[in-house]
């Protein structure tokens, strides 16, 4: 099948956004939207993918991807034997339109390539941008709203804390869950990287960790924000972790084998694999991930009316427009303007 390798051109991009983001996962996500582009360019047009493209070639992948509304129901213009040859090829995991944010996230990734490579970029033709902000419109409208993953907040996570025995696994999942929402909703991709070359012991017992190196801060620049305290449970947890598995430098949070030796140390994936199988343990409902440890700890602040300020200095966020975007419903309803029925009398004009 066509499409397979990416032409000269297209693979210097590709080793220009690689070499860019440190990121693993931004890497992987990268480089998974440019095959996707080549593995369409050759089935739709038949040729290898050529930069720059066409602003044409990127209106028909937009159509090609986006759903419209008509009296037959939700259509895009794929070609449904085209639909069944990527996913034969695995681009696609399962047929029909991808999502909004997948759709949006490989036309950024083309424009990205454009801009690293200084050539015209048909992602910014006006064409383009009105066709991707009217599409955003109509899915909106259908209440088509990104999902996003159930927050982990102190109820449920304390529920998933009551799955862990005194085991040496049952420690280190305890230890891993709370280290990663007591120091402020930590990311996988830190929970995996945590070393003891950067934790350090308090007179009180509790912890202080550098993170000295996160997705909001790639180039390690020192910061007061960088040291994550690791208190109270959370202290006792990963104590009680430590002494139990013996580490003392490396990994913190580690593979456990047959017979109770250390392995490697935990993936990301690993990590999300953990929560999953704590939910499971815990019978506890809803769509969960890694991520729902952060989004739980922002919505748990949210719920305390932990100062703004407070909360991202731990969570490590730049943007409050993002920080704002974890809260969940729940955390709004102990907005106290939503309220000012129930406090009594209204003041006199």
């Amino acid at each position: 099948m066509p499409g397979h390798r990416l032409d000269e051109k297209a693979r210097r991009a590709m080793q220009d956004l690689l070499r860019e983001g440190e990121s693993l996962n931004t890497r992987a996500s990268y480089q998974s939207a440019l095959r996707y582009w080549a593995a369409w360019h050759a089935l739709r047009y038949g040729s290898q993918i050529a930069l720059p493209l066409s602003v044409e070639c990127v209106l028909q992948f937009v159509v090609d991807h986006a759903q419209r509304s008509t009296p037959q129901g939700l259509v895009c213009e794929m070609p449904p034997s085209m639909d069944q040859a990527l996913m034969e090829a695995g681009y696609k995991s399962r047929s029909g339109a991808p999502s909004h944010n997948t759709l949006v996230h490989r036309v950024s990734v083309l424009s990205k390539v454009h801009q690293v490579r200084d050539l015209p970029n048909p992602c910014r033709d006006p064409r383009v941008r009105e066709l991707l902000s009217r599409t955003r419109k109509a899915y909106a409208k259908r209440g088509a709203l990104p999902q996003k993953k159930d927050a982990l907040t102190r109820d449920v996570l304390t529920r998933l804390l009551e799955t862990c025995d005194d085991g040496l696994r049952g420690r280190r999942d305890r230890a891993l869950l709370l280290f990663a929402w007591a120091s402020g909703g930590r990311r996988r991709s830190e929970v995996a990287g945590a070393d003891m070359q950067y934790l350090r012991r308090l007179p009180s017992g509790d912890y202080l960790y550098t993170l000295a190196h996160s997705k909001t801060n790639q180039a390690g620049i020192d910061a007061p924000e960088n040291h994550k305290p690791v208190l109270g449970a959370a202290a006792e947890a990963l104590g009680a972790w430590l002494e139990a598995s013996g580490i003392g430098e490396g990994a913190i949070f580690r593979r456990i084998r047959k017979g109770g030796h250390l392995g490697e140390p935990l993936t990301p994936p690993a990590v999300r694999n953990i929560v999953r199988e704590r939910c499971e343990l815990a019978g506890v409902d809803g769509d969960f991930s890694a991520h729902s440890l952060r989004s739980g700890f922002v919505t748990e602040a949210g719920r305390r009316n932990v100062p703004l300020a407070d909360t991202m200095a731990m969570t490590g966020h730049q943007s409050v427009a993002t920080v704002l975007g974890y809260f969940r419903a729940e955390a709004a309803t102990g907005n106290k303007a939503a309220r000012m029925m129930d406090d009594g009398e209204a003041p006199r004009s």
